[in-house]
């Protein structure tokens, strides 16, 4: 799955608009590589968004079937990872 389509399906990001703007801008990295919207996320990759103040990291857990799921249910595909 795009890793723009699967940060705007979990609800990481509103829209998938936003995540492609994101990775175009070189704020979206996958393993410690800046991502374009087309690479292909897989499970065990971490994805780190760099704010301007702040840096959320998030692994993925897995990959959703649908085009996009209920908040309730965003636990299941991707974990926080808090670092120091």
């Amino acid at each position: 799955m795009r890793v723009d389509k699967f940060l705007s399906s979990v609800n990481i990001l509103k829209r998938r608009s936003i995540a492609q703007d994101m990775c175009d801008n070189g704020v979206v990295k996958i393993n410690g590589n800046v991502a374009k919207s087309s690479k292909e996320v897989r499970v065990g990759d971490r994805i780190s968004l760099h704010y301007l103040e702040y840096t959320k990291h998030y692994e993925v857990l897995a990959l959703p079937t649908t085009k996009t799921i209920p908040k309730s249910k965003s636990s299941e595909y991707f974990k926080e990872i808090f670092e120091s």
